[in-house]
Parts: C-alpha cells; sequence; structure tokens
C-alpha cells in the first residue's frame, strides 16, 4: 500500500510525465524536476538506506522515474550506493541497491556550522576576552599555512610566492587566484569557507592578512572581503618590500640635499619658490 499522505501535490501529473517514453523524457531538466529531485533527496536523507522501490512507494512516484533522480544524484557525488546484506534476503536475485547521502548531499539541507562557531566564538570572549578571539584566529592561520610553508619558501620573487600561495588557498577550500597588477600582485579568495563567521569577529580576516605577510615576506594591503558583502577577498602584494623602499628613500634624499648644496655659493641666501609657481625671487 503506498503512502500517498507523504507525496507532494501535483507528484502524479510528475510521475506521468517522467514515464519512460514521455515526451519530456531526455529533455533539460525543469522545475518540477528540481522538486522531484529534492524530494529523493530528502527522502533518502531521512530514510536511507533505501531502495529506488522504497522511495518510490513512499512518494507515489514509479521506480524508473526515481530511480532517473537517484542516477543523476551519484553522478553529481551527493549519493553513493551500497549493496544489501545477504543475511535475511530472499530467492536468488542480486542484492538490493541502497541509497545513501554523502555530506555534499546532505549540504542540500544546510547546515548550522556558522550559528555554532559564532556562539562558540562569542561564548569565547566573554569567558576570556577579545585577545583569545584573536590567539585562536593566529593560530587558525598558522595551522593552515603551515603545510604549505616549504613550497612558500622555496619560490624565488613575490610573483611567485603568490602564485604559490594562491594555489595552497585553492587546495584549503578558497577557490583562490593571483595576477600581477600594476607594482604588485593581486591574490583573490572567490570563496571563503568562514565569511559569515569572520562578519561576526573580524579578527578572523585579521589574522588571515598577517598571515599572508608572514609566508610573502611583504606588506599586503586587504582591499576587500566576501565577510563585508564584497564579491571577493582581494589583497594587493607589492612586489617590492616596503622596507627596502623605506630604507633607500632617506638615502637618495641626502645625496640630493648634498648635491645641491655643494652647488650653491656660501653667500646665497635660501630662497622661497614664487607664488605663481616661476624662479625662485
Amino acid at each position: 500500500m503506498k503512502n500517498v499522505g507523504t507525496s507532494p501535490a501535483g507528484a502524479a501529473v510528475e510521475w506521468a510525465a517522467e514515464e519512460p517514453g514521455s515526451a519530456r523524457q531526455g529533455a533539460a531538466p525543469s522545475a518540477g524536476d528540481g522538486r522531484t529531485r529534492q524530494l529523493v533527496a530528502r527522502t533518502v536523507l531521512e530514510q536511507g538506506p533505501v531502495t529506488a522501490a522504497g522511495i518510490a512507494e513512499r512518494l507515489g512516484l514509479s521506480p524508473a522515474a526515481v530511480r532517473r533522480h537517484l542516477d543523476a544524484l551519484v553522478a553529481d557525488g551527493e549519493a553513493w550506493i551500497r549493496e544489501s546484506s545477504s543475511r535475511g534476503r530472499r530467492g536468488r536475485g542480486r542484492p538490493a541497491k541502497l541509497f545513501l547521502l554523502t555530506e555534499s548531499g546532505r549540504a542540500r539541507f544546510g547546515h548550522a556550522y556558522d550559528d555554532l562557531a559564532v556562539s562558540a566564538l562569542r561564548f569565547l570572549a566573554e569567558q576570556s576576552g577579545e585577545q583569545a578571539i584573536r590567539s585562536f584566529a593566529e593560530r587558525r592561520m598558522a595551522a593552515l599555512v603551515e603545510h604549505h610553508r616549504e613550497a612558500l619558501a622555496a619560490s624565488g620573487t613575490v610573483a611567485e610566492r603568490a602564485q604559490v600561495l594562491a594555489d595552497a588557498l585553492t587546495r584549503e577550500g578558497y577557490a583562490a587566484s593571483a595576477r600581477t597588477v600594476g607594482s604588485g600582485e593581486q591574490l583573490c579568495q572567490h570563496h571563503c569557507p568562514v565569511a559569515h563567521v569572520a562578519a561576526d569577529f573580524p579578527q578572523l580576516c585579521e589574522a588571515e592578512t598577517e598571515a599572508f605577510a608572514e609566508v610573502l615576506g611583504t606588506h599586503v594591503q586587504r582591499l576587500a572581503t566576501i565577510a563585508n558583502g564584497d564579491a571577493a577577498c582581494t589583497t594587493h602584494v607589492p612586489h617590492a618590500r616596503s622596507e627596502d623602499r623605506t630604507a633607500s628613500r632617506p638615502e637618495t634624499d641626502h645625496n640630493a640635499v648634498a648635491s645641491g648644496s655643494a652647488s650653491r655659493s656660501p653667500d646665497r641666501q635660501d630662497t622661497a619658490p614664487s607664488p605663481h609657481g616661476g624662479e625662485p625671487v
């Protein structure tokens, strides 16, 4: 007996349209397909491990239609298959295929990880102060870059290090890229796994920026962050080290002053520039 109480409104129409040989078979996925696939995925979430026949019975759909959606979920890495145990199985047929959701498939239904992380950090701040949040953020970034420190150290130029860092961040889930822009490199993170948490705790972004400066060996400037509503986290990495430029400037100025002093007559008074921008008066 079918459990029609859980069937969606209009399921019978979708069932008829999804039967083999129907006009819609092989067509691009429609909004109805998306709704049905979500129902199939939810049934696997709630009932799994479950067979295609079991899902079909629960939703009032044909087994063929359910298998089509299950195949799509498996192809997308959102579900996986295991064979039922031979224990208690009747007959000589092949073991039934049981479907379960993967972690990616469970993500369809959301997680409360961000809320949990924000609550935990707020509790930490209340109990131990804001410095505890900063220490946590610094330790988190130190652990992240430590896996890639050797590759970064082997890179010669700032541009090479920026690319190695972008590749490392991509492997950590940040979808990062690096490109030359003007006098430096622009490091972009197109995804941030902790953006919602960082919106409440900017210490995470601050620690990240400091870690970038440390591993790249130069001052960096954060231009934008996803946590602040920008499209990407963007960091400017200058080609020349800021401390090198600062150190060279006084020497250049000193030489210029010395040269100018030598060319002036000892008895000549310093004169102010004309307010009209012409020669000194």
